[in-house]
């Protein structure tokens, strides 16, 4: 049975993004989710939250196999994964710094301090970022920057990625047509990550102010 078929069992065929990864899997299968997972990290706009649970409902109605259903989502975050981190080394140290400089507000030293602590913790940083919404993709730029050893690149994304996709892919199969739940859950999640980084940014941004302000006064 298709799987748009069984969709339809339950509601219309989703539209959007959702209705576009149910053609993919219907028609590529286990590829066509790795597929999808491989485009979702290079343009963060299509949501694994939706991907991941409907590949698993898919691998629950017989599309497809669990097995490879997590073997080419895995696999497609790795090789999305591994394209950001190779952006990362072609950008480069020099023209980051000179990208750095023309920005407003921040400082060399701002940028040489997220280098130390990424030189410290870059491991369980690219890690557990595999797993953190909305930064899981960004975080592969930094490792290439900093050229961190791609076997170990490769090793801690495909680890992190693995756990992620298996909750999300394992949701989607035991909700069956109720998939969609995770969306909303994980959705959720991505908001509150998005806030607390909105936060952080407008705290940093008024602290930099601020010390413009008394930079500025100190001098008149």
């Amino acid at each position: 049975m298709h799987l748009s078929t069984l969709a339809a069992a339950q509601q219309d065929k989703p539209g959007g993004i959702a209705g576009w990864a149910v053609d993919l899997v219907e028609t590529l299968g286990g590829p066509g989710a790795g597929l999808a997972i491989a485009l979702e990290n290079l343009f963060p706009p299509l949501p694994s939250e939706v991907i991941l649970p409907l590949t698993g409902f898919a691998a629950g109605q017989g599309v497809l196999s669990l097995a490879s259903a997590l073997f080419w989502t895995t696999l497609g975050s790795v090789v999305g994964a591994v394209a950001l981190y190779w952006i990362g080394m072609l950008l480069g140290r020099r023209r980051l710094y000179a990208i750095w400089a023309k920005l407003p507000l921040v400082k060399t030293s701002d940028l040489e301090r997220t280098e130390e602590w990424f030189a410290r913790h870059g491991t369980k940083a690219v890690f557990f970022g595999r797993m953190v919404p909305v930064f899981r993709s960004l975080i592969s730029v930094p490792a290439g920057l900093e050229r961190m050893p791609l076997p170990v690149f490769l090793g801690l994304t495909t680890l992190g990625s693995l756990i992620w996709n298996s909750v999300l892919v394992m949701a989607g199969y035991l909700l069956g047509d109720r998939w969609e739940l995770v969306q909303g859950y994980v959705g959720v999640l991505s908001k509150v990550v998005l806030g607390a980084a909105a936060v952080a940014l407008v705290a940093w941004i008024a602290v930099r102010l601020r010390e413009r302000r008394r930079s500025e006064a100190d001098r008149s």
